[in-house]
């Protein structure tokens, strides 16, 4: 476990950033299943589903209510992903950033968030933050939740309840969110895209919980297409519930602006030193690290000088190249 060498008054230096061992040359199999089975999900993929199941049977309504679209039951899914939103962005943000309960330690970003900065609204970061994730973000996550919902109401797809398929569409969740992360995510950098859309979520650059999905609109319903898989591959309820949860809840972690969450003597994986990374550099690291498509591009960047070094000279090679 890193040392949380802030608490001592040194600025903490996260690790380097690895390659996952799933794809390491030669092979490692045992890593590679460790990595599969405890590392990918773990802590919060595991969070994710103890909570999706009775998220399902207590706060969703009976499938056969959502065969046909109705102001009140989508409401009712709209306030159940607010209140979600709420518990794990505000709660984090107030433990992290408000109170301080950890002070600096496993502390990513290089200042505090802007209370007066006009590129906000009302100049106040996470005021613009959570108006844009609860406003556009909550609405249009429930939006594509609701159709899945229909689709299956509706008859148009069966519901498949098998254990073995659960577990792999489980699997298939976080590998395509990645994947299409990181597609949508090289379009959003675009210039002409990136200006219009793109620059509303980058105007964060020191991050805090309610920054992960403060989005444009438009980017908001490129980021939660994954639900869309769901209206062709045939799966149980619960993993709908859970594409929302990994869609987002995990940005609210990702972007906490702190490396590890430190409750006592537990410490919980929290931040995402590879994505923290592209915040502060822009043009590196636009995946994920579950799919490492930056590394096969040449746009990974693993946290060190080196590598930092590296990515300025390809942009250097670009910038010839493009006159």
């Amino acid at each position: 476990m890193p040392d949380p060498s802030a608490t001592a008054g040194h600025k903490y230096e996260p690790e380097i950033i690895r390659v996952p061992a799933l794809y390491a040359w030669p092979p490692r199999p045992l890593k590679a299943l460790r990595y599969l089975l405890i590392d990918l999900l773990y802590p919060w993929g595991f969070v994710y589903l103890a909570l999706a199941y009775p998220t399902w049977r207590y706060l969703t309504p009976a499938l056969e209510t959502m065969a046909h679209f109705e102001p009140g039951w989508m409401a009712l899914l709209w306030l159940r992903n607010c209140a979600f939103l709420l518990l794990f962005a505000g709660g984090l943000h107030c433990y992290l950033h408000r109170r301080r309960a950890q002070g600096d330690a496993y502390r990513l970003n290089r200042k505090k968030l802007s209370a007066d900065n006009k590129l906000f609204l009302w100049q106040d970061q996470v005021k613009d933050n959570m108006f844009w994730s609860i406003a556009s973000g909550v609405t249009i996550w429930t939006g594509f939740e609701a159709i899945s919902y229909w689709v299956y109401a509706s008859g148009r797809l069966p519901l498949i309840d098998n254990p073995w398929y659960f577990v792999a569409c489980i699997y298939l969740l976080f590998l395509w969110s990645t994947a299409n992360f990181y597609a949508v995510h090289r379009v959003l950098h675009f210039r002409s895209i990136y200006q219009r859309v793109h620059e509303l979520h980058h105007r964060n650059v020191d991050i805090g919980p309610w920054s992960g999905i403060s989005m444009h609109p438009l980017e908001h319903l490129f980021y939660f297409s994954p639900f869309v898989l769901w209206w062709f591959v045939p799966v149980h309820p619960v993993i709908i519930i859970l594409t929302g949860f990994y869609q987002a809840l995990n940005p609210s972690l990702s972007h906490s602006g702190f490396d590890y969450l430190s409750l006592g003597k537990l410490r919980l994986k929290t931040g995402d030193w590879y994505h923290q990374l592209h915040h502060q550099y822009f043009n590196l690291n636009y995946g994920n690290t579950p799919t490492p498509f930056d590394k096969i591009f040449g746009s990974w960047h693993d946290g060190s000088q080196e590598s930092l070094q590296a990515q300025k000279q390809r942009w250097r090679v670009r910038r010839r190249q493009t006159g």
